[in-house]
């Protein structure tokens, strides 16, 4: 199965962002929101009514925040185009499977970036394997509950903290040959 696109499109999207996730007041964020929650600068046309002015009004953190593309997968694939506004009953299902997806895409971009390293025969399949599990022919709400509550996630995630040692070594190599230019 070919990797999903891995970028966020908003405008296929339901702002799933500004809803499912809670966020506390910080330097981050200029207030307090619980979970499934529609941010109050959300429109109707599920845009953020202050965008282009987030820095500024203290929502850095929506500025850094990316969904790596799950956003609109989720609204897109998962859910065939219906939204928690006109179908309020998908919300929790909905809110889920964005929280799951968004992290099978870090973790697909984090696989993806392994290619990169100094991987033996032994880890290029596992990471081989490891993509192709995250990339079925389809999720669905079903499918995405199980990856939660599944075995994939740990494997995933105790694959990605092998890597430690190729990207110590290539630190070490580095800082190394810095000294010598």
């Amino acid at each position: 199965m070919p990797l999903p696109d891995l970028r966020a499109d908003c405008s296929r999207c339901a702002a799933l962002c500004c809803v499912a996730f809670a966020f506390d007041r910080s330097a981050e964020f200029g207030f307090d929101k619980p979970a499934a929650t529609p941010c109050r600068h959300l429109g109707g046309n599920d845009r953020c009514r202050i965008h282009g002015d987030l820095h500024a009004q203290g929502f850095s953190g929506c500025v850094a925040y990316d969904c790596h593309g799950a956003g609109q997968r989720v609204v897109q694939e998962v859910f065939d185009g219906r939204s928690w506004r006109e179908d309020p009953a998908l919300a929790r299902e909905m809110f889920d499977a964005f929280r799951a997806l968004r992290k099978i895409h870090e973790w697909l971009l984090l696989l993806g970036a392994a290619t990169r390293l100094p991987l033996d025969a032994e880890e290029a399949a596992r990471r081989a394997a490891l993509e192709a599990a995250l990339t079925p022919a389809a999720w669905t709400p079903a499918s995405l509950a199980a990856f939660e509550r599944g075995t994939l996630g740990p494997q995933v995630r105790a694959f990605l903290h092998g890597l430690r040692r190729h990207i110590a070594n290539d630190e070490a190599v580095t800082s190394r040959t810095a000294g010598r230019t």
